[in-house]
């Protein structure tokens, strides 16, 4: 890549331009919308009102926000409010138009210059979902804790918060009806954090009704919450579920049990929301690491697509005027904000982001079944490549022919990209997803393998420049695969990884703790073999490729004590390493430090592989 001396690289533009989400919108004042932008350098959130085109910043604190929700009246943003990327404390509020007067706890006028508590009463917690009512009054708040589990609780303005469901199992808040009289809880009492049960409650805690699709079969099979219907007094519940093996989207009528499914014909997961008058669905399709749009009128039960460009929609929303806004973009073009009325939606102010290459799909016999693959590279060079394997984490997500800044940034450099869709992740069927289990970590990385052998026999990789890196999980089965498959890789590069598996399940947020239980069968004390197998504390004296860690002291999800463990042993034995260090949590929202950490890979890889 070549820059002229003093200017900005592309892939640090990449990273620089401002981007900005799917706004969200206020139900009974559409014209009041939220979302979150970078173009402070921090991602915050931000109010937009349609009408007068005004945008103001919600937050500004020194680590970012990002989790904000809107009330359905327009009037409140309730934001949550952690320390430096914990994901531990509280929800706070403040009004639409940020003025100063605010109602207190009691339900009196005041004046306050400083966001308040959205529920006071309440302890700080990890989030647990969030539904706010109509009335802008009444709010159901999810938490848990590791002291007490799960607890969901209604909050009134002027009222003490009402406890109605408690369980040391996770679960978290599903949706409130229209009308505000029901409630839906997604839970897994059961044992399984990958499959999720449905209760509906009353306010007052009462059960109205259940739906478990973990018993009586000989597999566990999940449901998820998608959303009440927008209308006064109706009972339907638009829910996901997993029956024909795979994600689908299915009417239930809570009050008489009757459900509709609604076997559309198409191939893939199947996701989907209201129209704003509940006569209509808005059909997310994802297939193959592509995605599309369809409306699905729930009379005719006429499927028509909603015309979107080849790539992946992230996220999409109907509005009241029947237009479907979604967010849009591909491995080769930024993402974008657009409506089906032909307009840009948002547009942010400022340098503009560089387009990448384009995604090439490889499928790869694997152990399991064909794997597939996503490859990038940089335009007109032949191979053999110094190659990255950047591995996605989750391990319940899966990599989409999406614009990402990161492996542009490789292939700027120089080197192909290929990322690996192995099993455990998402997009590819119930089997594919629920493959993982007891054989954590030894399953993605056999995927891994098959692809990395097509790799190098095609003549895309050279087998002596191979880089092996990813984040979150990505990071774990990067060091997991230095330890167990040492002579395949000649650098490693992990940030925010599970390097040592029982340190981790014991420091790490009680939700998590119960999706280690449901992969790996149990606790460390319980099943210690399958945590020995998975962990890559058990291999790192095999580790021979230099190795560089990246890790945010405050990370709740793989947290930083057990990072220090594997670090330690690597300093025993004078292997080559480096390890960074940051003030903020699972990653950071602040552009100039995701800029740093891509600049220190680079060079950690440059340094040991040259060129």
């Amino acid at each position: 890549m070549t820059e002229s001396k003093g200017s900005m690289p592309d892939w640090e533009k990449r990273f620089r331009a401002p981007r900005v989400s799917l706004p969200d919108w206020a139900e009974d004042a559409p014209h009041r919308s939220l979302f979150v932008s970078n173009a402070t350098g921090t991602y915050e959130l931000y109010a937009w009102d349609r009408v007068t085109g005004e945008q103001r910043q919600v937050t500004d604190r020194a680590n970012g926000t990002t989790d904000g929700v809107l009330s359905p009246d327009g009037e409140w943003i309730w934001w949550f409010d952690d320390k430096d990327g914990d994901e531990f404390g509280i929800w706070r509020r403040q009004r639409f138009d940020g003025s100063h007067t605010s109602e207190s706890s009691d339900g009196s006028e005041g004046s306050d210059t400083s966001d308040e508590p959205a529920a006071p009463g309440l302890e700080p917690s990890y989030p647990g979902g969030l539904a706010i009512g109509r009335d802008g009054r009444t709010a159901v708040v999810g938490r848990s804790t590791d002291e007490e589990g799960s607890t969901i609780h209604v909050v009134r303005t002027g009222e003490e918060p009402v406890e109605i469901y408690r369980h040391r199992e996770s679960a978290g808040v599903g949706d409130l009806s229209h009308d505000g009289s029901l409630i839906v809880v997604e839970h897994t009492e059961h044992g399984d954090a990958m499959h999720s049960a449905l209760r509906v409650l009353r306010p007052d805690g009462s059960t109205v009704t259940e739906l478990d699709d973990t018993k009586g079969g000989t597999v566990e099979l999940g449901l998820e919450v998608l959303g009440f219907a927008p209308v006064d007094g109706d009972t339907r519940l638009l829910i996901g579920h997993q029956r024909r093996g795979r994600w689908e989207p299915m009417v239930w009528d809570v009050a008489t049990g009757e459900e509709t499914d609604l076997a559309l014909d198409l191939p893939g997961d199947v996701g989907a929301e209201w129209y704003p008058d509940g006569s209509a669905l808005l059909v997310a399709h994802s297939f193959e690491a592509r995605s599309d749009l369809w409306r699905y009128d729930l009379a005719s039960r006429e499927l028509l697509p909603v015309p979107t460009p080849a790539g992946s929609v992230s996220g999409a929303t109907a509005r009241p005027d029947g237009s479907v806004e979604y967010l849009w973009s591909s491995a080769a073009e930024p993402s974008v904000v657009r409506s089906t009325t032909g307009e840009v939606v948002l547009d942010p102010p400022g340098m503009k982001s560089p387009g990448s290459v384009p995604v090439e799909d490889v499928w790869v016999e694997g152990p399991g079944g064909r794997v597939h693959a996503l490859v990038q590279k940089p335009a007109g060079v032949s191979g053999p490549l110094p190659t990255v394997f950047d591995i996605h984490g989750g391990p319940t997500w899966h990599d989409s022919d999406s614009f990402a800044a990161g492996p542009a940034a490789w292939v700027d450099h120089g080197y192909a990209v290929v990322r690996v869709n192995y099993r455990g992740s998402t997009g590819y069927g119930r089997e594919w997803t629920d493959a993982l289990k007891h054989r954590v970590g030894l399953i993605e990385l056999e995927d891994i393998a098959a692809v990395r052998e097509w790799a190098v026999t095609s003549g895309l990789a050279d087998p002596d420049r191979l880089i092996l890196t990813g984040g979150s999980w990505g990071g774990y089965l990067t060091l997991l695969g230095l330890g167990m498959q040492p002579d395949a890789w000649t650098l490693g590069i992990a940030a925010v990884p599970v390097a040592d598996y029982v340190t981790a399940y014991h420091d790490e947020m009680e939700a998590l703790k119960a999706m280690d239980r449901t992969l790996l069968g149990g606790t460390p004390e319980e099943v210690p073999e399958r945590f020995e197998a998975s962990s890559p504390l058990t291999y790192v004296d095999a580790v021979k490729a230099p190795v560089y860690i990246s890790a945010g002291v405050n990370d709740p999800r793989c947290p930083i004590r057990q990072v220090e463990n594997y670090v330690d042993r690597l300093t025993a034995r004078d292997a080559v390493h480096e390890v960074y260090r940051y003030d903020a949590g699972h990653g950071s929202l602040v552009v100039d430090e995701r800029i740093k950490q891509v600049r220190l890979e680079l060079d950690f890889a440059k340094r040991h592989l040259g060129g």
